[in-house]
């Protein structure tokens, strides 16, 4: 009897241990539990996001640019020398023929001279040769010479012939050289650079002197490498003085430069000015505002919300506090942001930073709206 009672009573403690073990193992549990749901919400990454809308359409872009002439001529002299005169002041109206600078025609003068005696000399050796010449010619015909004889003072003759054409022209360009020492303007139009002043000495074919024909006028602005296909695209502007507030002229791409500037990188645009106000003056300060194109009503996007995957563009989209991942089509690109052509649509949120630790159909939580 007392061994099973004492069966009996172990039988007992055993299950109540049991039963004291399982409600720990709960209570244990139930704590775990939420220590682990805490880290969960923790770990929800926090995100910004930019609503696309109407609201968002690219702007056109404004370049500041300069008024100048169509054509525009760097004027050197042909011979060099020591600038004796200047008579001409930058912004001065100048007609075809004026006297724009001189220079000191003493060495060009003493070469004339040079060349004028070296051309007496010519011509009284020629005249000598002609007289010999016709006495030999009369004592060939009485048979008093022979024919080798008639012949050298015929070659005589010929040598002084050739000597005086050499001459005429040395003395010719000389006196063309005298014509050089003026600079002549050989259309109208306004002086806008001066590269020489009295008493400077230059070379010939050295820039002194920069006249800008009368006639069209262009403004000229220097676009960045990521503008130019929208320039190539969209030729039309329209253009805007800084003086004249009222003036509103249409323009239209003409020329671009192939190649960029080595300092600035940007490359030289011309505009054309249809039909532009008289009071359009060289040096006036304009802005060139490109007309609506094809690519200037589509989004914009920062750029830190683009997430490259292997070679295609993709951004975050947001539904309910869930984001998933979608292929778009990207434009121009400006300093901060892009354009996207295809793959969003107005209404629709995007992230636009943290987009690096996001994953597919993954909650997130907005911590700011753009």
């Amino acid at each position: 009897m007392q061994v099973k009672s004492f069966l009996k009573l172990n039988k007992r403690k055993w299950l109540y241990g049991l039963i004291a073990i399982g409600a720990v193992i709960l209570v244990a549990g139930s704590f775990l539990g939420k220590d682990r749901a805490k880290p969960a919400a923790a770990n929800i990454p926090l995100v910004r996001t930019k609503l696309i809308g109407s609201a968002d359409k690219s702007a056109a872009y404004n370049y500041a640019g300069e008024v100048r002439g169509r054509y525009e001529s760097q004027l050197a002299f042909q011979v060099g020398g020591k600038v004796s005169k200047r008579f001409v002041d930058v912004g001065m109206a100048v007609q075809a023929g004026d006297i724009l600078m001189r220079i000191d025609p003493k060495d060009v003068n003493e070469v004339i001279h040079s060349n004028s005696a070296q051309l007496a000399a010519a011509q009284a050796r020629q005249k000598l040769a002609e007289r010999n010449l016709a006495r030999y010619q009369q004592l060939y015909a009485q048979a008093a010479v022979s024919r080798s004889e008639l012949d050298d003072y015929q070659n005589a003759y010929d040598v002084a012939s050739a000597e005086i054409r050499q001459a005429t022209a040395q003395y010719e360009q000389g006196s063309n050289q005298l014509g050089y020492t003026q600079l002549v303007a050989e259309r109208s139009g306004v002086v806008s650079y001066i590269g020489a002043e009295t008493g400077q000495v230059v070379s010939a074919g050295e820039t002194v002197l920069t006249l800008v024909y009368d006639g069209e006028r262009e403004v000229e602005i220097h676009v960045p490498e990521n503008r130019l296909k929208e320039l190539k695209e969209q030729p039309e502007c329209e253009v805007t003085f800084w003086a004249l507030p009222e003036a509103r002229v249409e323009g239209r791409v003409r020329e671009i430069a192939p190649m960029a500037n080595a300092l600035t990188r940007t490359y030289q645009v011309r505009i054309s000015l249809v039909n532009p106000p008289p009071e359009v003056n060289l040096g006036m300060t304009a802005a060139v505002k490109l007309k609506q194109g094809a690519h200037s009503s589509v989004p914009t996007i920062p750029l830190t919300a683009l997430y490259q995957t292997g070679n295609q563009p993709c951004v975050w989209v947001v539904q309910d506090n869930w984001v998933t991942l979608r292929v778009v089509e990207v434009g121009l690109q400006d300093n901060d942001s892009v354009q996207i052509l295809s793959g969003l649509q107005d209404g629709e949120v995007i992230v636009t930073a943290g987009v690096h630790k996001l994953q597919e159909k993954q909650q997130i939580q907005v911590i700011g709206i753009q």
